[in-house]
């Protein structure tokens, strides 16, 4: 019966775990860098509610809507300003999207 060299089961041994902390390494790097990218692409989609309500109040000048339509799109606006001097930026580019959404923007 053949003698089992010991160091080659420590080699082969070592290799595994540096294949495994190698794995170990990227993961943290992937993960990392996917924690460092999430708040940049938030920062990036969100409007300042200012320029989105701008935006709607542009859009809606000259435009002729139904007494129901125009209701809403006022309803919304009102929302939206609570929400934007709040600073709740998010919610109330939410309401000004809508109220693009009436006017068919």
């Amino acid at each position: 019966m053949p003698a089992i060299d010991e160091n080659q089961t420590r080699g082969a041994d070592n290799a595994s775990l540096g294949r495994l902390y190698a794995s170990l390494m990227l993961a943290a790097i992937v993960f990392g860098a996917a924690l460092l990218a999430a708040p940049l692409a938030s920062a990036a989609a969100a409007v300042p509610c200012e320029d989105m309500l701008a935006q709607l109040r542009a859009a809606k000048a000259g435009v002729t809507l139904s007494a129901a339509d125009q209701a809403k799109l006022d309803e919304l606006e009102a929302k939206g300003v609570e929400r934007c001097n709040a600073d709740d930026d998010k919610r109330a580019d939410a309401f000004f999207k809508q109220g693009m959404a009436i006017l068919g923007k």
